[in-house]
């Protein structure tokens, strides 16, 4: 872990989990840009966890690079191409840090942002960025909203976005979790609402994709996640609680608040 200038109320330490899938047009810059953006909030200690999720491109060898000029940067890679919440298991898995800080790679997120997220962290919540403005084409739009009207259905209450991928969270709601697709965000807000945490909603800016190729809106991935969400909801049978409020004395205005409601 690098040490930081110590600065409180903030988690002792942060552990960045960087999911990436052939994203070497934009990798380089946003693990830069996120080691910049966590050594300028003067965290206690943090890292970077960048999950090469068998790229076939040069995603490795782009973060590789990074690590020889950086200090608290570890990449590790899966040998082939798992899923986005395999890549995920296996960040939240191999971090150190106290918090974890989720943030998708593909440059749609400013890694500076987590500064909006800081304010409402506790260990017994899950603060979950809701893309203001999402500027993503209109076929993964309307993906999100068909599966956000059926995770509501068959979870209940959740978050405002559920699948975006801009999160702040113990390092201890980011585990055990199953889910190898998309599902796994809805995974780990049903969990920790079960295990009675808070669930806060803060708005974040959101940017169009530059580079690269999303993979969100392939039929096979979209297919994965509603086949996992089925088999989430037959693990989970039984009503399923609200999210309790966000904790006492926690700012819950506007941008950010407790909320009683819930792909990529």
């Amino acid at each position: 872990m690098r040490a930081a200038p110590p600065r409180s109320p903030r988690p002792p330490s942060v552990s960045a989990v960087l999911p990436a899938y052939n994203e070497e047009a934009v990798i380089a810059e946003t693990v830069r840009r996120t080691h910049a953006a966590l050594t300028a909030l003067a965290l206690p200690a943090f890292e970077v966890i960048v999950v090469d999720d068998g790229s076939t491109d040069s995603t490795a060898r782009r973060c590789e690079e990074v690590t020889a000029e950086l200090g608290g940067i570890r990449v590790v890679s899966h040998r082939e191409n798992r899923g986005y919440g395999a890549a995920l298991r296996t960040g939240f898995e191999q971090a150190a840090g106290d918090a974890i800080f989720l943030m998708d790679s593909d440059g749609q997120f400013d890694p500076a942002d987590l500064r909006l997220l800081l304010p409402h962290w506790s260990s017994t919540a899950v603060v979950c960025g809701c893309r203001a403005e999402r500027r993503d084409p209109f076929i993964r739009r309307l993906n999100n909203r068909a599966f956000f009207r059926l995770v509501t259905l068959a979870f209940g209450p959740t978050a405002r976005d559920v699948n975006c991928g801009f999160k702040l969270f113990s390092r201890a709601v980011g585990q055990g979790l199953t889910a190898d697709g998309a599902l796994v965000s809805t995974e780990l807000l049903v969990r920790a609402r079960a295990q009675g945490l808070g669930i806060v909603d803060v708005s974040v800016p959101h940017y169009p994709r530059l580079t690269g190729r999303p993979t969100g809106a392939r039929p096979a991935v979209v297919l994965r996640a509603f086949a996992e969400l089925w088999r989430l909801r037959r693990q989970l049978r039984g009503p399923q609680p609200s999210p309790r409020p966000a904790p006492e004395g926690r700012d819950t205005g506007s941008p950010a608040a407790a909320h009683p409601h819930g792909t990529s």
